[in-house]
C-alpha cells in the first residue's frame, strides 16, 4: 500500500458546467457592471449584452469564467476565479483563443 500517489494517480477536482445557471450569470454580469460603471465604459445599458466563453464550477476551486460584455462604447472582458472578478485588457483574438483553450483542457 503506497501513501504517495504519482502525478498521474492525482484525482482530478470534480467540475460542472455552470453555462445554463441564469443566476450565477446574472451576479457574474451585475459585478462586472459595477466595475464598468466606475469609469466611461457605457452611455447607456439598454443593448448591453453579456456573451460567456465558459462558466465552470470546480470543487475547492469555487467559480471560473471568462466572459465579455459589449457597450454602447466598449467591449469589456472579465475573468472570474474563485472569489475574484478582474477586468482584462484582451483583444477579441486573444479572448476567444484563451476560451478555445480552456474549454479544450476541460472536456
Amino acid at each position: 500500500m503506497s501513501f504517495f500517489k504519482k502525478k498521474s494517480e492525482k484525482k482530478k477536482p470534480r467540475e460542472t458546467n455552470e453555462l445554463e445557471n441564469s443566476q450565477l450569470k446574472e451576479r457574474l454580469a451585475d459585478a462586472a457592471l459595477g466595475l464598468l460603471s466606475l469609469g466611461e465604459d457605457y452611455g447607456e445599458l439598454n443593448r448591453t449584452k453579456v456573451r460567456f466563453g465558459y462558466l465552470f464550477q470546480v470543487e475547492d476551486r469555487g467559480i471560473q469564467a471568462m466572459f465579455k460584455i459589449m457597450t454602447d462604447k466598449t467591449t469589456a472582458y472579465f475573468i472570474a476565479q474563485g472569489s475574484s472578478l478582474s477586468r482584462m485588457n484582451f483583444t477579441e483574438e486573444t479572448y476567444k483563443s484563451l476560451v478555445e483553450q480552456t474549454l479544450e483542457l476541460h472536456r
